[in-house]
């Protein structure tokens, strides 16, 4: 390890560090958004729920860096611009959050909706002030691997020159340099563990109700 090296390039490190962040953030916000009304259609459509998680299955299967190529033609956008890189990330983590918010919505009780509906909950205020918190939980595991998913994900951008982490593992890979790999994995590792973490805590957060283990 070349300690001078990572302090001379401290400040380009930590830009890295925040453009990693950001990619691996935004697009979770946004597919969990689109999610919500797409999970509670896959759960209340019946014949129709394996064909919207058939689709949402196939969306993960795509390789990201095609998608991250082709996405350009799609968006006319520049190669190197970073939209590309959260539409991409957006369509992975839709495809794992809308069988999560589904499954989620598919664990609420029976009786605990039909208490709700007795005492004039509409449709609306049902889903948002009943089914959605008892889902919470579910959805918080989801969020949880879209996160991490992220994190791996993203680094791969570099390959088309997206700032973020990846540049390390590139710069370490073209000057036979172990410093920046070894710099950029435990950033990697570091920011997946605090972004969990977060999700645990808003997850706690949003379920006061639920039991904690001692």
């Amino acid at each position: 390890m070349r300690f001078d090296w990572l302090l001379r390039e401290s400040g380009n490190i930590a830009n890295l560090f925040w453009w990693h962040v950001g990619l691996s953030v935004i697009p979770v916000i946004a597919a969990l958004i689109l999610s919500l009304p797409l999970g509670w259609l896959a759960h209340k459509s019946g014949l129709f729920k394996s064909a919207i998680l058939g689709v949402a299955g196939l969306l993960y299967t795509i390789p990201s860096l095609a998608l991250f190529v082709l996405l350009p033609l799609v968006l006319h956008t520049k190669i190197l611009d970073p939209l590309n890189v959260v539409v991409a990330l957006t369509v992975y983590s839709l495809a794992l959050l809308v069988r999560t918010v589904s499954d989620g919505l598919g664990a609420v009780p029976p009786d605990t909706l039909q208490a709700a509906t007795a005492m004039g909950y509409r449709p609306l205020q049902r889903f948002f002030m009943v089914e959605l918190p008892i889902a919470v939980p579910v959805i918080a595991a989801g969020l949880r691997v879209a996160l991490v998913s992220n994190v791996s994900i993203v680094s791969v951008a570099a390959l088309i020159g997206t700032p973020q982490l990846g540049l390390l593992f590139t710069q370490g890979l073209q000057l036979r340099f172990v410093t920046p790999l070894i710099a950029g994995i435990v950033l990697c590792l570091l920011l997946a563990v605090v972004l969990d973490g977060l999700v645990i805590l808003l997850n706690r957060w949003l379920t006061p109700w639920r039991p904690r283990k001692v």
